[in-house]
């Protein structure tokens, strides 16, 4: 028997939030694919339709679960996320240099995607059940470091970088929320300082490192990696006040816009509607991290409050990143905008995610 108090309880104004993104996102998709002269990029707006239709099933399927019963189901959904990355690393599909899709028949999974899920349900789950008012110490943080250290590990083999710096930003919201020892933090800081000029010596790979250099100096390379950051600013300059209509956009009609179905789709919504319909795009995201907020805020299970805390920290993530890299205040890292940037892999863990955020608030009543 369904529990009255749950249907009550239905977050619409979450629901709402959530319609309005995708639609929006769907308008700019639309003009992306359509108004370009690549006729090979239009069955992606029906493809995104359908993720779409997954996701939101996906979505109904979690808000209908207990969290008790999510926090229960955690450790099996983190080793399969460890898992497919073991697998993608064997027989994924390499694209443009990075083997990090998986080949499903007709559809096209991108483990790591689903890896932030698994770290983000794993880390509330371990935090939840070692809370602590002094906060936590090196000792206390073995653990947590290694939930985030294996998926990031693999996931930086792939290549990809810059989801495997998200999966640690996020894990670093958490910890943060659930309280840690400030010399140990001080310790920490110094440590990352110290990981930032090790890896830039030892690590990275030279289209990394430029990827950082075009960043500083979009203008050293013109023609080539400054290439995506240069077209995109100029598109949102382009835009103005009210842009320049639905599918009249330049950069976007005349190609000259890469990626602008995926990474760089703000910049087609930019050049179209201008900074209005931009303001538009981040006012919803700013109501959607404010609402995320206040269902951890309200809720009464210590495991749903830590778990939308760091769904709020990945939807908050995702935003600012790819918003501060299409404007070129970021290097250029792959970071899909939330709901707005085709991609099956992203708009149903996105939708997951919210849907774990509807659980938790429709159970905010209970302990």
């Amino acid at each position: 028997m369904i529990d009255r108090r749950l249907v009550e309880h239905f977050d619409w104004g979450l629901l709402l939030i959530t319609l309005l993104l995708c639609g929006v996102g769907l308008v700019a998709l639309y003009s992306a694919v359509y108004a370009g002269s690549d006729p090979s990029l239009r069955p992606l707006f029906m493809k995104q339709l359908v993720w779409m239709g997954g996701g939101f099933a996906a979505m109904f399927v979690i808000l209908c679960m207990d969290p008790k019963e999510v926090e229960r189901l955690t450790p099996a959904i983190y080793a399969g996320c460890v898992a497919l990355l073991l697998v993608v690393l064997v027989a994924g599909r390499v694209v443009g240099g990075s083997r990090r899709w998986l080949v499903l028949g007709p559809l096209t999974l991108q483990p790591s995607e689903l890896a932030k899920v698994g770290v983000i349900l794993m880390l509330a789950r371990h935090y939840a059940r070692n809370t602590t008012t002094r906060g936590l110490g090196f000792r206390e943080l073995i653990k947590p470091g290694a939930i985030v250290l294996l998926p990031f590990g693999l996931i930086f083999l792939q290549p990809d970088l810059g989801t495997g710096l998200l999966i640690v930003m996020i894990a670093g919201i958490m910890t943060l929320f659930v309280k840690i020892e400030r010399r140990t933090l001080t310790a920490l800081i110094c440590a990352g300082l110290g990981m930032v000029v090790g890896s830039w010596l030892f690590l990275l790979k030279p289209y990394q490192k430029e990827r950082v250099l075009t960043f500083l100096n979009p203008d050293r390379e013109p023609l080539g990696a400054g290439y995506h950051i240069i077209q995109s600013k100029i598109a949102i300059g382009s835009g103005m006040l009210s842009g320049q209509g639905f599918l009249k956009g330049t950069q976007n009609t005349l190609s000259f816009l890469p990626e602008r179905h995926t990474d760089f789709i703000l910049s087609v919504l930019a050049e179209e509607w201008g900074f209005i319909g931009a303001s538009f795009l981040v006012l919803l995201y700013c109501a959607l991290f404010i609402w995320s907020l206040n269902i951890a805020h309200k809720s009464r299970n210590t495991f749903g409050t830590i778990s939308a805390v760091g769904v709020t920290a990945m939807l908050f993530w995702e935003s600012f990143i790819n918003m501060g890299m299409v404007m070129g205040l970021m290097p250029v890292v792959g970071v899909p905008l939330p709901l707005v940037s085709y991609g099956g892999s992203s708009v149903v863990t996105t939708l997951m995610v919210i849907g774990l955020l509807m659980g938790v608030s429709m159970r905010r009543f209970r302990k």
